[in-house]
């Protein structure tokens, strides 16, 4: 099972509003607890593995939290709902870069189209890259560099205009 299937079963689990699921194979197992159940998502694998999933980026050491950039525009923003938001497709850390030593891949102000990669979610060591579903302007950055975050937290908002 790669990360897009436990992504998809996430989603899923979320929408059928159950409280929990099991997932067991005999190289794998995952267990989801939805707020109905309380809060919690357990992975564990089995001792057989067969492979490895493929890192999608560079592991990033860790490294301090990069103060978020806010511009006069964005802060004169008073009305986010004729904005789209990107949300987190997992739970994990949060990263605007893919390793400590290159540049974010987006800033406030930067044009963002369908399919460009915004930022990272590191998730079970793996560095996930988590692409723009909408093209415009990022007008706001909501997570800080290196935070946790859940799965369907804002990530940025975004101005399709």
């Amino acid at each position: 099972m790669d990360i897009k299937d436990i992504q998809n079963l996430i989603k899923f689990v979320s929408k059928a509003e159950v409280s929990e699921v099991k997932y067991k194979t005999k190289d794998f197992e995952i267990t989801i607890k939805t707020p109905l159940g309380g809060s919690e998502v357990s992975y564990m694998q089995q001792p057989a593995v067969y492979h490895t999933a493929p890192q999608q980026a560079a592991p990033a050491a860790a490294q301090g939290s990069a103060p978020v950039a806010n511009t006069p525009a964005a802060d004169a923003v008073s009305d986010d709902s004729k904005f789209v938001t990107i949300k987190s497709p997992m739970i994990g850390t949060f990263y605007r870069k893919p390793s400590p030593d290159k540049d974010v891949f987006v800033n406030v102000g930067d044009e963002v189209s369908n399919g460009k990669v915004v930022c990272v979610i590191e998730a079970m060591k793996l560095f996930n890259q988590i692409e723009s579903e909408v093209s415009g302007k990022i007008v706001k950055i909501l997570v800080d560099d290196a935070s946790p975050v859940e799965y369907d937290q804002p990530l940025f908002l975004v101005d399709p205009s």
